[in-house]
């Protein structure tokens, strides 16, 4: 039986919801709730998965998609785990479990935490879909080629600015210090630039593929990059953490890459 874009688009929601309450039992036995953060990449080539198995021929702009969308999300989880694992739970979900109490965090975590981040999955991964369920336009085209560009771009800025974060912070004489070379030369934030550009490219394929709306996802993730969990949540916690800061502001772009002004 063939199915249309929403029947496979709903599945997937099953699929991620099972998913994420396994791994909430889990986090319950282990007491850390840090361990959805490691699942957040992975989660995507998942969905990824999903869409390619249900459509009918995903041909070869759903091929490269899937290739594409696999290699960003084992990364990100597998720098993520290699970061987080044998630190203990995050301060936020620290934070969270003091506020509502031992007793009742346990179930509150799978609503505001695990259910919350499987149905981001799941609205954001509509590209991926769109890329591979084709309405009418199979070839390659200048678009998919854009969407080639803007992905290698995003997945530079966001692996290589991971990668000079980690290097710098392994130096001691750092601790304190705010880092202003490399790719952090040009934007506060270059793994999360690098993230969305990684996303729009995503959505570039799928307008390639005649797919207009699933673009709505590469549009929630960066909102949620800019405005929810990344640049502004991470920005008040470095103004108060790191005196240097202010003047990294200053001289620095916030999210875009750009020349430094001169102070």
């Amino acid at each position: 039986m063939t199915m249309d874009f929403f029947q496979i688009y709903l599945l997937n929601l099953a699929v991620l919801v099972i998913l994420m309450t396994l791994l909430w039992l889990v986090s319950i036995w282990l007491k850390n709730v840090s361990i959805v953060d490691l699942f957040w990449g992975f989660g995507f080539v998942v969905s990824a998965g999903v869409y390619a198995v249900l459509s009918e021929d995903i041909g070869a702009r759903g091929l490269l998609v899937l290739s594409l969308v696999t290699v960003w999300g084992i990364r990100l989880s597998g720098y993520l785990a290699w970061r987080n694992i044998g630190k203990g739970e995050d301060f936020r979900y620290r934070e969270f479990r003091r506020q509502y109490g031992e007793k009742r965090y346990w179930w509150i975590s799978y609503f505001q935490t695990f259910l919350l981040q499987g149905v981001l999955m799941w609205l954001i991964s509509a590209p991926l879909l769109g890329s591979m369920k084709v309405f009418g336009v199979q070839e390659i085209s200048m678009i998919d080629f854009a969407g080639l560009a803007i992905w290698i771009i995003g997945f530079v800025f966001e692996a290589g600015g991971d990668w000079q974060l980690a290097k710098f912070k392994s130096n001691p004489a750092n601790k304190g210090s705010v880092l202003n070379s490399g790719f952090w030369r040009y934007t506060r934030h270059p793994n999360y630039f690098g993230d969305a550009a990684v996303w729009w490219g995503f959505a570039l394929f799928s307008i390639s593929s005649g797919n207009y709306l699933p673009v709505l996802g590469s549009l929630l993730m960066t909102a949620l990059i800019i405005k929810v969990s990344g640049v502004s949540l991470l920005e008040k916690t470095l103004k108060s953490d790191k005196p240097g800061y202010a003047n990294y502001i200053r001289q620095t772009s916030a999210f875009l890459p750009w020349f430094p002004k001169k102070l």
